[in-house]
């Protein structure tokens, strides 16, 4: 069990409830290496579940159906490897009017995964193209892979067709990430040190390479109105990108380790941060400023420690789909989960040697990915918000913050609406 501040009395943290799990299957002298889930993956709609499995394999489950297996066969669910198994050159066949299990063969090692769908209205930002190779309907559902040797390979979910082969990094494509506007924008991050910007709807085209990273980029993410990109990574850089104009807007500096996982909350005001410093920040990204940290070893290490070598880890960071919880994934085999005003887990759950999570599209759900290939999943805090939380959601809906701190309202109103220190 990890320390805690003493003001935090054990009883009052709650163990995370385990819905489930998704075990790798072991072959006879399998190799350790090769089977990392570095990456596990919530389709928008909620349709489907994917991870990578290890050994060059994709798994995809739909995922109302693994939750109703969790529910009648108990939480240990052996993957089956006799399930159908897509070619990685010319997959076809199969329906999508039913969602159904399968493993997609990537070719290499993956790194990275993102699911992406489309908004027919959205249109190709390279407007003199007349002529497409594909034409995505409103009922796709695309499959990004980031791979080991570079490139990024794209899946029409459904039927587990190859339907590009993105060829432009020259390291470890480390993270994807789809513009949520459904206009099939595409970011990659990459250990060559550059973020590369594609237009799936223009037959993947690569539009823009992001250049300002010193080291390797670690991870990559867009916020919910897909008018700012964050993107993290080594030498303890984060990064801020105008996704319109394609510049940066501002270095956030305040990790004193590199920084290997980001996300925006639902409402686009606030931005989480997981560096190897033993911390998770909060952010204003309009502003820059540090609104909450939250420590992974107590009492906190000094920046020179921090920046070194502990056994405290931070590897990945979630925020919940209600804006107001955060999930932090650790090397002291520990997953937390943090309310957004508090400086102390809420809930815990164990996990040995894990490596990335996510929340599941309704926030009802955590997975979490493991050296071994394997997922575990936890049921997440369920507390009701107060006014103000949602009073703060609301109106970030229909306005961003920018134009929040402008309105001409009393000030006592604006500090109810605006998160603070």
């Amino acid at each position: 069990m990890a320390s805690f501040p003493p003001r935090v009395n054990e009883k009052e943290i709650v163990r995370s409830r385990t819905i489930g799990e998704l075990l790798a299957p072991v072959a006879p002298f399998d190799k350790k290496c090769g089977r990392e889930n570095w990456t596990v993956a919530f389709a928008p709609d909620g349709s489907y579940f994917a991870w990578s499995q290890g050994h060059r394999a994709v798994k995809l489950v739909p995922w109302s159906q693994c939750l109703k297996n969790f529910l009648l066969h108990g939480t240990k669910n052996i993957t089956n490897s006799s399930s159908l198994r897509l070619s990685r050159q010319n997959s076809d066949g199969g329906q999508k009017d039913k969602p159904r299990e399968h493993i997609i063969d990537c070719g290499d090692i993956v790194w990275s995964l993102a699911f992406g769908s489309s908004v027919p209205e959205k249109q190709s930002r390279c407007v003199n193209i007349e002529w497409h190779r594909f034409k995505f309907g409103q009922d796709q559902l695309l499959l990004a892979t980031g791979l080991n040797n570079g490139r990024i390979k794209i899946w029409d979910v459904y039927t587990g067709k190859l339907l590009l082969n993105l060829v432009d990094h020259t390291e470890v494509v480390r993270d994807l990430t789809f513009a949520p506007d459904g206009s099939l924008i595409l970011v990659s991050a990459s250990r060559d040190k550059t973020l590369r910007v594609w237009d799936l709807k223009d037959d993947g085209n690569m539009m823009k390479v992001l250049r300002g990273h010193q080291n390797w980029v670690y991870s990559c993410a867009f916020s919910p109105d897909s008018s700012m990109l964050c993107s993290v990574g080594a030498s303890k850089a984060v990064f801020l990108w105008n996704m319109d104009k394609y510049t940066m807007i501002r270095k956030l500096e305040g990790h004193h380790h590199d920084v290997v996982a980001c996300d925006f909350s639902p409402d686009g005001a606030l931005l989480a941060t997981a560096s190897y410093d033993t911390r998770v920040y909060i952010w204003d990204p309009h502003t820059g400023d540090i609104l909450m940290e939250f420590g992974h070893l107590f009492p906190p290490p000094t920046p020179i420690f921090a920046g070194g070598a502990n056994d405290r880890w931070v590897r990945s960071v979630s925020f919940s789909h209600d804006g107001l919880h955060v999930a932090s994934l650790a090397d002291d085999k520990m997953v937390r989960f943090w309310r957004i005003d508090e400086d102390y887990p809420v809930q815990v759950a164990p996990l040995s040697n894990g490596l990335c999570c996510a929340f599941s599209t309704d926030g009802s759900v955590l997975a979490a990915g493991t050296h071994d290939g394997s997922v575990y999943f936890w049921a997440t805090p369920r507390q009701v918000p107060s006014l103000q939380h949602l009073c703060r959601m609301s109106i970030r809906r229909v306005m961003p913050t920018q134009e929040v701190q402008e309105l001409p309202i009393p000030s006592k109103v604006l500090e109810f609406l605006s998160y603070r220190v």
